[in-house]
């Protein structure tokens, strides 16, 4: 693909974090997949020697991160060689199994002989009951404490991802107790993207995100472990607002009066998603592909393409995202704006913040 676009920031040049859908195949039932997930493997998902040559092609764009997921990345026999292949490129390798038996002590062991550098487990509830039911399949949630009791016994970092929704948002100081009590290094609460199997299921309001992410940013002061979210860039406006008012640190603006501060991570920017046939995306919750890893080059789709260009410039946003004055810095959930509106660019619907001079006065949380 040729470069008809200026390459601008380190985010236009490279992805800071690449996911690639080893496979849709999980023996989970999960409500919210993102991936109607299927309990046998694609026979036309990427083979070993194609899932290694994009994982070279990750390690020359110098990718910092790279995560296997799925589907359930156990049900493929080959993850211990891919991550060692990844490994052997220079890339700092993670893998998200499924809570289920597949993920042996054995095999925990293999991986992190293999090179694996951080294991990220789904606990979706302080309970068994809640977490099971939310998968779909009973013993889920003793599984994925198995696991991660023997990342921690192992010396392994571990993560822990949260899918948070009406069925577990009341719970989350609990849950960052138990983060706390496994061990792990990083929290990543999920807020459902309406896509895949959660069309419909598990929406919070404007206001109910607005308030989990206040009561998540009093959590992460207090924790030893640091907290993250996905589908949920304005977690970034409400950590920089927490404890200031106008007088504060909405001061620190630019000439043309955007909040200064690093750029986020969003769909698109500074992120890449491959799937199990090698479709490259935005993202895993922004279903619009911009070419195979087969058939095109991966660095180019991701430098090039009009629609990663287009997501990457926070002043083509559109509505009050586009007019609001956090927009480099948060963007909004493009995944979640194009689930609602069926256009990336539009207005995150999930944020309750109102810029100065749209339908009304500034809104400071």
């Amino acid at each position: 693909m040729s470069a008809p676009y200026p390459l601008r920031t380190p985010f236009d040049e490279r992805p800071f974090l690449a996911i690639w859908e080893v496979t849709q195949a999980c023996d989970l039932v999960c409500a919210h997949c993102r991936a109607c997930a299927t309990a046998e493997r694609d026979p036309t998902e990427l083979r070993t020697d194609e899932g290694k040559a994009l994982l070279s092609e990750l390690a020359r764009m110098k990718v910092p991160l790279v995560v296997l997921t799925g589907g359930d990345p156990a049900k493929r026999p080959d993850l211990e060689e891919l991550v060692a292949h990844g490994t052997r490129e220079g890339l700092s390798m993670a893998v998200t199994p499924s809570g289920t038996p597949l993920m042996t002590r054995e095999r925990i062991a293999a991986l992190a002989a293999a090179g694996m550098r951080r294991l990220a487990v789904s606990v979706d509830g302080h309970d068994e009951a809640t977490h099971d039911a939310f998968r779909g399949v009973p013993g889920s949630f003793r599984e994925s404490m198995r696991i991660l009791h023997i990342a921690a016994e192992l010396g392994i970092p571990a993560q822990v991802n949260t899918s948070v929704g009406p069925h577990n948002a009341i719970w989350l100081a609990e849950m960052a107790r138990l983060v706390g009590e496994v061990g792990a290094v990083l929290w990543s609460v999920f807020f459902v993207v309406p896509t895949g199997r959660a069309t419909g299921l598990y929406g919070l309001t404007a206001s109910g995100v607005e308030a989990l992410l206040g009561e998540l940013e009093r959590l992460g002061r207090k924790v030893t472990f640091d907290i993250k979210t996905t589908a949920a860039p304005h977690y970034r406006r409400v950590q920089m607002t927490a404890h200031s008012r106008p007088t504060g640190v909405h001061h620190e603006v630019d000439e043309q009066g955007l909040v200064k501060g690093p750029r986020g991570i969003n769909d698109g920017c500074g992120f890449v998603f491959v799937s199990h046939r090698g479709d490259i995306f935005p993202s895993g919750f922004l279903p619009l592909p911009a070419g195979n890893v087969r058939s095109d080059d991966l660095a180019s789709v991701y430098r090039h393409h009009p629609l990663f260009v287009r997501l990457r410039d926070a002043d083509a946003l559109e509505g009050k995202c586009g007019a609001c004055p956090f927009r480099r810095v948060c963007g909004g959930s493009r995944a979640r704006a194009f689930a609602a509106t069926g256009d990336p660019m539009a207005s995150d619907p999930s944020c309750v913040y109102i810029p100065k001079g749209w339908g009304g006065e500034e809104v400071w949380s």
